[in-house]
């Protein structure tokens, strides 16, 4: 009698351990955490490669280096090779799922062709290194490809686009935004929105409501923010009216908004630098989607 009793304990007990690792594993599983020390060594990978202006061979090795990892991630990926204005675009395109509601996030991933705000007149001729500008973005977009489960409450499809030749205006030869005016003037279907994500891993992060971004939007993405405690990044007061790739879709009536930290202070020079981004930062915007996302 007492030996069954004792099996019936000792089986009890495996029960309860083995019911409280599969909640676990459940919650590890379900509840997925934006992994910013990935992300920023993103950030690392892309400064090896060198500034990725367009044409240029880091450009390229960051084109392949897009592709592998979101097909790691599982994303049906897609490099579209298109022209604007007389210059060739590489936008990838990475998707998942289908149906609507139907949410784009954007970055671009190019660099500068010169530092031209440089103080010093010889660095002011040479390509930015574009940690924040350019790699920021990018690198939460791919940490997110990771991160999101199959089913993401709030969208049923979802594509991220990386776009190029963003940031090659008032160069000669050249005008801004090409990749995403290119990307919108050959997109079939209306998407129900887009999140653009640039220069969003400054140290000192400082992320105002951009003034041509959409109200809605704005409002739910702020608002995830404050629910995690990031409103002293996330800031509610409009400050900048920017030019940027979230400006195609607006003109096409997709809500679009732009996070974006245009005070920093290392903007077109040779000093925007890996050393000058944070994982924080990176964290703390690549968290916010990662839960808006995630949420009905």
């Amino acid at each position: 009698m007492l030996r069954n009793r004792w099996v019936r304990t000792v089986l009890v007990i495996l029960l309860v351990v083995l019911v409280a690792t599969g909640y676990i594993l459940y919650r590890a599983d379900g509840k997925k955490h934006f992994d910013a020390e990935r992300a920023y060594q993103d950030i690392l990978t892309q400064m090896a490669f060198g500034p990725r202006t367009p044409g240029s061979d880091a450009h390229t090795q960051a084109v392949d280096w897009m592709v592998g990892e979101l097909k790691k991630a599982g994303w049906g990926v897609e490099v579209q090779e298109l022209e604007y204005q007389g210059q060739p675009v590489r936008n990838v395109i990475a998707k998942r799922g289908s149906g609507t509601p139907w949410i784009i996030l954007g970055a671009h991933y190019d660099s500068r062709i010169m530092a031209d705000q440089d103080h010093d007149p010889i660095l002011s001729q040479k390509p930015v290194p574009g940690a924040d500008d350019g790699a920021s973005g990018v690198a939460v977009l791919m940490e997110l490809a990771r991160a999101l489960p199959e089913n993401a409450s709030r969208a049923s499809q979802i594509w991220l686009v990386f776009f190029d030749s963003e940031d090659q205006g008032d160069l000669p030869g050249w005008d801004w935004i090409y990749g995403s005016r290119a990307f919108v003037d050959h997109l079939n279907g209306q998407p129900d929105g887009m999140v653009l994500l640039d220069m969003i891993g400054d140290a000192d992060l400082n992320i105002y409501q951009e003034k041509n971004s959409d109200a809605e939007l704005t409002h739910q993405i702020w608002e995830t923010a404050a629910d995690l405690g990031y409103s002293k990044q996330f800031i509610s007061t409009q400050k900048f009216r920017m030019l940027d790739d979230h400006i195609p879709f607006i003109e096409k009536g997709i809500p679009a908004v732009d996070l974006i930290d245009f005070d920093y202070p290392y903007w077109h020079t040779s000093q925007d630098t890996a050393d000058k981004v944070s994982a924080d930062s990176l964290e703390i915007v690549g968290q916010t989607l990662l839960v808006w996302l995630t949420t009905p």
